[in-house]
């Protein structure tokens, strides 16, 4: 039994959701999303509920029973308040700035890294040394920070590079004569 899938999904005031064969589309104030799940599980919508059960006991379906209600949820949470990763850029000369849809990296590299966002992300550059990604899609957004963070992932002995606001990055003592 999943825990997490057994839980139902509630959508706050101001959501729909509407279930049409095994996608299911919710609208809320910041926009509409969908999730198409497989055709091992069920998705039903009754009043302002929403319920994911598994059809059969198989395996595969008990994988997707958990996987499919938290996909559901990620949906109406985006909808509602959206979702936002920060980035910080550590590194003397290392800075960003955005010029129109473009986030303009200097990370120490022979060149500056121009960065497309994509369509359905906002990325913002308070400062120089710090990046935000927000947007309604919790699978595009993370995917967005972690695109920006592998052009120069964080070194363990002096700690430069783009990481996670909220990450621990592990430091190294360096060589000892």
């Amino acid at each position: 039994m999943s825990r997490i899938g057994k839980k139902p999904v509630e959508l706050p005031s101001g959501v729909t959701a509407v279930v049409t064969g095994q996608t299911i589309e919710v609208k809320g104030p910041k926009g509409a999303l969908s999730f198409k799940a497989t055709d091992d599980v069920d998705l039903k919508v009754e009043g302002n509920i929403v319920t994911v059960l598994p059809r059969g006991s198989s395996k595969r379906a008990k994988q997707q029973w958990g996987m499919s209600r938290t996909c559901v949820s990620n949906c109406v949470t985006g909808v509602t308040t959206g979702f936002k990763k920060e980035l910080e850029i550590n590194g003397v000369g290392y800075r960003a700035q955005m010029q129109g849809n473009v986030l303009k990296l200097s990370l120490g590299l022979s060149h500056d890294v121009d960065f497309e966002v994509p369509q359905g992300v906002t990325v913002t550059a308070p400062k120089q040394t710090e990046v935000i990604v927000e947007g309604i899609d919790s699978q595009l957004v993370g995917q967005v920070a972690a695109n920006i963070r592998a052009w120069r992932k964080p070194e363990p002995y002096k700690g430069k590079g783009i990481k996670y606001k909220d990450e621990y990055i592990f430091r190294k003592e360096g060589k000892k004569k």
